[in-house]
Formats: structure tokens, sequence, C-alpha cells
């Protein structure tokens, strides 16, 4: 059944004053989230940015910028899309710490990428710290060291220090945080850089450099083969050799000339970009010449993108994607919150980053682990040594042969399967980061910027589960305060 009712919403050019004023509900998740990001820090590091700057307009404030991007990385929106949702909802704009509700926005969209490069990797995993509490820990802990007693100062002598009893359980994995470019192919990438080349040609011909004569680049017959190779649905390996010598040399032929132009002064007229773009070239024609004469397809520190030099094949092994083109990460996991350990764009071996990992957890909690689970990967020797000094055990089969005793053989493979099952946690941190954030497609284009996108994942993802907590405690009170009531 369906009551038809008629439309009696007041106009907001007839009474617009009947939707100001209004209260903001303090259960709402955007102002519970306030509450539990440290601002103060934040601002504290964020000024630093501008400490040498003296002149100019001042600076958008550290809790809108780092506000912003939470909001857009919490709802998954574009830059365009997030200043929109601020300017929507009072909330939001609560959020980022504006006084009342304005129609105007509070800054241009394109000033988020300002943000992004303010927002340093150091200060975001600071600010993740804080949030998880282990940045607490330390303060605390340095704290005890200054006044050991808790009593203010004596002149008698303290007691000799107690080890520290080994507590919690630190997961251990790594993955990869794969770039938003196209999937390289050596024919791809040399046409690219071909375009690129032409472009600067034209540029240095423009300024007057050529003596009005262009130099000769075939441009169209290069285009023209590559367009020629790219329909072809199933190459053979002939086919691709061929397509990559045409290139090469349409490549080398740009090199020469370009220069030939730079040494009459032309390196004047070209700007910041277009050098970075040639030197990134110049390197990618070596290696590619390299990996054709030697009829192989690695090289050390391989270019995948001249857009972004940086990014490095990282080989997984999976079926799904046995290699992804990004940054390579290891996380640890403590109490459901992650932290990123390392971050690095070149392929590294995720075990040599174990014993770095768990003295920086004792740093920060005063304790070592009293387990680490971690894949197979990381049960090295040196690894496995290190964590039977510290009193940690490692998940796993010991090294050698199994007992002969059958039930305790059992009673291993029971606690294996056990933690192996615990350990999937980290697994599925690393999906909830690519299936409902952005981990699986860092979509910014500097290296610094697209460092700060993964480290707003992890902070998003640990004030998703503190407020999670925070909001279960508060029912939990609420119930219970109901239930003594009878």
């Amino acid at each position: 059944m369906y009551r038809k009712r008629q439309n009696n919403q007041m106009s907001m050019f007839q009474e617009p004053v009947n939707f100001s004023g209004v209260k903001l509900n303090p259960q709402n998740r955007w102002i519970k989230m306030s509450q539990l990001i440290p601002w103060d820090v934040i601002e504290e590091r964020y000024s630093k940015n501008f400490e040498k700057s003296k002149t100019g307009n001042p600076a958008k404030p550290a809790r809108m910028a780092l506000g912003a991007h939470i909001i857009k990385e919490k709802l998954q929106l574009s830059d365009e899309e997030t200043v929109e949702a601020i300017l929507e909802s009072p909330y939001l704009q609560f959020f980022i710490g504006l006084k009342q509700f304005t129609h105007k926005e509070p800054f241009e969209s394109s000033t988020m990428c300002w943000f992004r490069k303010r927002l340093t990797p150091e200060m975001l995993s600071e600010v993740n710290d804080y949030i998880i509490g282990r940045k607490v820990a330390e303060e605390k802990k340095d704290d005890d060291h200054d006044n050991p007693s808790g009593r203010g100062s004596s002149d008698k002598p303290t007691e000799e220090p107690v080890t520290p009893e080994n507590k919690g359980t630190l997961i251990l994995d790594a993955t990869c945080a794969p770039a938003d470019i196209s999937f390289p192919t050596d024919v791809a990438l040399l046409n690219d850089g071909r375009e690129k080349l032409e472009e600067i040609i034209d540029t240095l011909h423009g300024a007057g450099i050529t003596d009005g004569k262009k130099p000769r680049t075939y441009r169209k017959k290069a285009r023209k083969q590559y367009l020629r190779f790219a329909r072809n649905r199933k190459p053979q390996k002939k086919d691709i050799r061929k397509a990559v010598k045409n290139q090469l040399s349409y490549v080398r032929r740009d090199l020469m000339h370009i220069g030939k132009l730079l040494s009459k002064g032309g390196e004047s007229y070209l700007t910041e970009k277009q050098k970075d773009y040639l030197a990134t070239i110049s390197t990618l024609y070596e290696q590619q010449k390299q990996m054709y004469k030697n009829k192989s397809h690695t090289v050390e520190k391989r270019i995948v993108s001249i857009h972004q030099p940086w990014v490095r094949p990282i080989v997984r092994g999976k079926t799904s994607a046995p290699v992804e083109f990004g940054s390579k990460i290891s996380i640890s996991m403590l109490d459901g919150y992650a932290r990123i350990e390392h971050l690095d764009w070149e392929a590294y071996n995720e075990s040599t980053t174990l014993i770095e990992t768990v003295e920086r957890y004792f740093d920060q909690t005063g304790n070592y682990p009293e387990r680490v689970l971690a894949d197979k990967i990381y049960r090295t020797r040196e690894n496995l040594k290190y964590c039977e000094t510290k009193g940690i055990r490692m998940n796993g089969p010991k090294l050698g042969r199994p007992p002969k005793d059958k039930e305790l053989y059992r009673q291993q493979c029971r606690l294996e399967q056990s933690e192996a099952g615990e350990r999937n946690a980290v697994e599925g941190k690393f999906g909830e980061g690519k299936r409902a954030y952005n981990l699986g497609r860092i979509k910014m284009r500097l290296q610094g910027t697209s460092e700060a996108g993964i480290h707003l994942v992890f902070l998003v993802m640990n004030l998703e589960k503190r407020l999670r907590a925070f909001l279960r405690l508060f029912w939990d009170a609420i119930y219970w305060s109901w239930v003594k009531q009878f």
C-alpha cells in the first residue's frame, strides 16, 4: 500500500533561513573521526614547509589539507568531486576545520595537488603512529626513562633494570601497489619516447636553433610503421624484433639531432620537464638497445614508463598478476592496525626488513613481540637466529627434519595451520586497501605524491578501525546501562 502525498517541501528561494543554524549531531562519523586525529601534531609538522617563506598569501591550514585527502580517500572521489562534496555537507566542512557552514569553496580543486606535495610520507607515517597508539607508547617510554621511579628525583640507588616481557603478535607481509600506467611493451615505450623527442626538436626549431632548416625525423613513416604493428593482434617474435629495431633507429636519429642542437646552446630553450624527458628517453634507448642486442627482456632498473621513470616491475609470481608495475611495500600488523615499514620502487627481498621492523616495534612499545607471523620467505637463518636470541617465536616448522614423535608432529602441524589462519588478517588488509580504497591503482603522477597516497590509504583504514572500536564501546556502554535498569 502506498499513500500519495503532496510535495510540501519549502522552496530554498522562499525561506532559505530555515536551513541555517542546524545543530550538528555529535555522534556523526565525521565528528567522531575528527576526535581521533592529532591535528596539533599535524599543524606543527606541516608548518615547517613554510619556514623559509615570508611573503605571499597565507597557505591553507594543515587540518584542511589532510582532512580533504581523508575525505577523498574514504569516499573514493576525484579532486573536483571532493570540493563539491565538502560544499554540500556541513559535517565535511566541520571535519576540515571550518568554523561555520559556507557556500563558498574553501579551496580550488587544483590546490589538492599542492596538499599532496606538502603532506610528506614521513609526516603521514607519524600521524598514523599516533592513530594506532604507537607514538603515545613511545612518549610514555621516554617519560619513564627520565623518571624511572615516577616519584621525583631521589638519591637512593636505583635497582637493576628488568628485562621487559615479550608481548603482542606482529604480522608481517609485503605487496605491490601498482601505478596507473599502461601495460609497458618495448615497441610502445620506444614510440612514446620518439614522439617526445620530436616535440623537443619542434621546440628547438621554433627557437631558431636549426637555422631555419628542421632536421629530418621521418615521423610520418615511423608513426605508420608503429600503427601497422599495433594492429597486429598476435605478432610473432620476428615481427616484434623488427618493430623494435625500426623504433630504435628513429630514436637514435632524434637523439643525435638533439645532441647537435644542444651543443649550439639550445638547452636554455628547454623546460625542466623536457630535460627530464630527454634524460629518461636516453636511458630507455640504452636499455632497449642492450636487450635487443642480447635478446633478453631483463635489465637493471628497467624503465617501464617515460612519464614515471621511477616505476619498476615487481615480480609477484601469482597467476592473476605474475608481474605488477609500481612500488613494493612491507607492512606490519598489530591488533588489526597496519603500519608501513618499508616502501621502495625497486624490487627487494622483504625478509631483510624483519629485524628492522622488530627493533622499531621495541622502540615504540618498550617490549619485543611474543610472536612473529610471516610468510616462508621471512624464515631465513639470520631471522630465525635473531628471533631466538630475543625470545620471539616465529611461526612455521623448524629447520631440518620433522620430529620422530608423531603426536608432537601433529601438534606442530595444527599449530602451524592455526597461525597461518591468523596470518590471513594481513591478506585481508591488502584486499581492503585494493578493493575499497586506491591501493590497487595509484593515480598520482609524481613519486612523492604517489608515496603520500599509499600512506593515506593505510591511515584511513586505521581511522576506520579506530572509529568502529570507538562506536562499539559507546553502544556497549549504552546497552549495559540499559540492562542495569532491569
